[in-house]
């Protein structure tokens, strides 16, 4: 596993106004950082850094070979503050509601600073990383050359808001919090089809289905190893994306987004509905050629991003296929770099 790195960030000005000391970790694979094209990886609710290689939660698109390559990009992944990957807990963040999706996007771009990135040629993330990467390409309008959301949308609807208000609840109020809180969610990122397909009615014991079997296995995994203040950090994160929340119309703002936005939705996604998707797509197509959409086929619901690997990969390959008949490192770099 690549070595976690961290950049110390003083007196950073929360939502609320507040101004505290954030260390933001990260890590990087493939390519050393400033020699070739860079791409930035958000992670989901309960991710983190880690997305390749050894236990990396993407590792069937990342990697050596994979359809992101790090033969030939730098791959860099930053932990949302309060994870707890990084053992820098979410209780060391003084009010986890100071916190929105703007908030990490805004830490993010301090990272890029003390990194010295001037321009990255990606930045890819599901649900709630990629509601964070609209975040950034609406804070850096002309930092990024491919905007790649997945399984996610510029803001969070109402269904989405109704929905981390119930896991907030059950953060604060259940006995076993994590557990609960993850078996409702996981309600969420399937579909009635999915389940159906999976357990079929069928009994792990006369006392108890399969279905709650599994559900139960989530939950106490989660429990393992993640902790509660960092559910509640990042419940909140997914609740508050907003791209257009005191600025101006939506048209407006992705009319300034200089990147080619790559939507990726899913088809049977129960949380960010793919008619969304393709409202924002259309909305979007109004007032920016360099948009486009494709969905993800499958009965799986949210977490399809996680499962359909193949499907994913046949819609990120053009992206991230480069001009591999230029053999001189630097000049493939130069060639990439000035897009």
């Amino acid at each position: 596993m690549s070595s976690l790195k961290y950049i110390s960030i003083s007196d950073f000005r929360v939502h609320s106004r507040k101004v505290q000391d954030i260390q933001l970790s990260y890590q990087l694979f493939g390519k050393p950082l400033h020699t070739a094209p860079i791409v930035l990886v958000n992670h989901a609710l309960t991710g983190n850094s880690n997305v390749c290689g050894t236990d990396g939660w993407w590792t069937d698109l990342i990697g050596h070979d994979r359809c992101i390559d790090t033969n030939l990009f730098t791959v860099l992944a930053f932990n949302i503050p309060g994870n707890g990957f990084d053992s820098i807990e979410a209780h060391c963040i003084e009010n986890y509601k100071d916190f929105t999706a703007r908030t990490i996007a805004e830490i993010f771009s301090e990272g890029f600073k003390a990194l010295k990135i001037n321009k990255i040629f990606a930045v890819i993330g599901g649900s709630v990383g990629g509601g964070i990467a609209w975040e950034l390409a609406a804070l850096l309008p002309n930092f990024i050359q491919h905007l790649i959301p997945i399984a996610t949308d510029w803001k969070s609807t109402d269904w989405i808001i109704a929905n981390c208000h119930i896991q907030d609840a059950i953060l604060n109020h259940s006995k076993t919090p994590l557990t609960d809180a993850r078996m409702h969610a996981m309600t969420l990122y399937r579909t009635p089809e999915s389940l159906t397909n999976k357990f079929q009615r069928s009994e792990k014991t006369k006392m108890q289905f399969n279905v709650e079997s599994w559900l139960d296995h989530h939950g106490k995994t989660l429990k393992a190893r993640f902790n509660l203040s960092a559910y509640k950090l990042m419940n909140q994160i997914l609740k508050t994306i907003d791209i257009t929340k005191h600025r101006s119309t939506f048209n407006e703002v992705v009319s300034s987004i200089k990147s080619n936005i790559h939507i990726v939705t899913i088809s049977s996604d129960l949380f960010f509905k793919t008619e969304e998707n393709w409202n924002t797509y259309v909305e979007a197509k109004l007032v920016k050629e360099n948009v486009n959409i494709s969905e993800i086929k499958s009965i799986h619901g949210h977490d399809a991003f996680l499962i359909e690997y193949e499907q994913l990969k046949q819609i990120l390959r053009p992206i991230f296929k480069i001009n591999t008949s230029i053999t001189n490192e630097n000049n493939t770099y130069h060639h990439i770099r000035n897009w």
